[in-house]
């Protein structure tokens, strides 16, 4: 109940604050709904010079992109911890956080997220239900929970991976580009794996399975039966990617010394 609390007592002073300066909330959710929109143009681009992609249309890639926005939003807003090593080692803010009672993860957690980029979801679904009425798709009345768990897996798997290579400045406290890197690497997680080479699709699966928040989820509600399994495997990737990634961190917090030392 002490974490609830706390949970909600951020998001009320979060609020209050984005709230002050209305223009920048306007502005930087624009420019999310611009990035979106600037990935869905290179889809149609490449739909401009084919019809299909390794046996992937149009509707498919645009029907996955949707769904990966959705996990991708959750991530972007809880878990917004791609400048932790700088911030927080490298210029000794940690410190300031070991001096709370409460979990250091879940405080920088609740510093770092950014509400607004929850829209994120809005716009995944709107993409879903589009790509989904052209391919004429119909959902089970159990679809919208099955869709709700294998987001929050998805989301979770995103989570996992950087948290892990957040970890890392505890052992290392030197500036790294890893975290961007990162994340372009990322985004092949939103095409189809097939059409990678076969070192690229494990790379993709089992060791940054970034396959398992956009494509290999999205498969189910494509009906791609050859999927299916790797479609219910992904809460079970994301709580595993993420619990490995939280016994690390409290690893490095043990290791961790101070910014003066």
């Amino acid at each position: 109940m002490f974490y609830i609390n706390m949970f909600f007592r951020y998001i009320a002073q979060y609020m209050k604050t984005r709230l002050q300066y209305r223009a920048d909330l306007i502005v930087e959710i624009f420019s999310d709904l611009l990035f979106q929109a600037v990935n869905l143009i290179f889809i149609l681009v490449v739909f401009g010079h084919t019809t299909l992609l390794n046996g992937w249309s149009r509707e498919e890639i645009i029907f996955i992109y949707g769904f990966f926005l959705v996990p991708f939003a959750i991530f972007s807003t809880f878990f917004n911890i791609w400048d932790f090593n700088e911030r927080y080692i490298v210029k000794g803010e940690f410190d300031r956080i070991l001096t709370r009672p409460i979990h250091s993860l879940f405080q920088i957690i609740l510093e770092r997220m950014e509400l607004e980029s929850l829209f994120g979801i809005v716009t995944g679904i709107a993409v879903m239900i589009y790509a989904g009425s052209e391919l004429g798709l119909d959902l089970a009345w159990y679809d919208p929970l099955i869709f709700i768990v294998l987001s929050l897996g998805g989301a979770l798997v995103y989570a996992g991976i950087f948290i892990s290579l957040a970890s890392i400045g505890f052992w290392s406290d030197a500036r790294t580009s890893i975290m961007p890197m990162m994340y372009n690497i990322g985004n092949y997680g939103r095409y189809p794996v097939d059409i990678y080479n076969r070192a690229i699709r494990f790379v993709l699966t089992w060791i940054l399975p970034f396959a398992f928040v956009g494509v290999y989820p999205a498969a189910y509600f494509l009906g791609r039966s050859e999927w299916f399994g790797y479609a219910f495997l992904t809460p079970v990737v994301g709580v595993a990617f993420f619990v490995l990634s939280v016994v690390l961190w409290n690893a490095g917090v043990k290791r961790y010394r101070g910014a003066g030392n």
